[in-house]
């Protein structure tokens, strides 16, 4: 899997040994991590790169986990990120506050890192199915992000490595409309600069590649936007 198309996990952790383990395991399974050390930092580093899965402690220096979790949920491009909160309250009062404040999950420290790593799975297997191995559906088109296979009305297409990659980003939010900008974030990745015109050279190629045997174009324009998958 290319960097572009790892999910991006962000662990937040003030202790040092437990940033440095987290970190560690997660890029042992295949995940991008970056990784901040309080709050403040966190939320800046959410801004310039919004990860797939944020692991987040509530005890943190400079602004708490609990009111990073606020912020986050608040702003509408990051209200669907999912957020695990580590905290070493156990009680229920606790649990029902993070739950409230709007995390998806919440694990009691000390914690199984193995089960943290299955927790975070599950909650990709939410936002980027793909990623997870499951095969994405959408009306007659079905890919598998494992054997990398896309069939239309059960024939097998052809596609690029990039179309590829292009039609598991629509596929798994069927509906969305993606800037140019944010497919080239997602597809190709920060760190390779690629015009924006190139976006939709390839978009043409994928609707070529999904009309080979026939059927609509299921790729929208949506002017002054972008792209969207129906």
């Amino acid at each position: 899997m290319s960097p572009a198309t790892q999910p991006h996990v962000l662990v937040v952790e003030d202790e040092l040994a437990q940033r440095e383990v987290l970190g560690y395991n997660l890029e042992a399974e295949g995940f991008r991590t970056t990784r901040a050390e309080d709050g403040e930092q966190a939320l800046m580093m959410v801004e310039e790169d919004v990860p797939d899965v944020i692991v987040l402690d509530w005890m943190l220096p400079t602004v708490s986990g609990i009111e990073v979790c606020r912020q986050l949920k608040t702003r509408p491009e990051t209200r669907g990120v999912p957020i695990i909160m580590l905290s070493a309250r156990s009680e229920e009062v606790d649990k029902v506050r993070g739950l409230e404040t709007g995390a998806d999950d919440y694990v009691v420290k000390p914690y199984s890192v193995s089960e943290l790593l299955a927790r975070v799975r599950t909650q990709l297997r939410r936002v980027r199915p793909a990623t997870v191995g499951q095969v994405l559906v959408f009306d007659d088109i079905e890919l598998d992000s494992e054997t990398h296979r896309v069939k239309r009305s059960n024939r097998l297409l052809k596609l690029g490595p990039t179309e590829f990659r292009l039609l598991t980003t629509f596929m798994e939010k069927p509906g969305r409309v993606w800037s140019r900008e944010q497919l080239l974030d997602r597809v190709w990745g920060r760190d390779i600069y690629v015009d924006t015109r190139t976006v939709d050279v390839h978009i043409g190629r994928l609707r070529k590649a999904l009309t080979q045997h026939g059927g609509d174009d299921p790729v929208r324009t949506v002017r002054g936007a972008g792209y969207a998958l129906g």
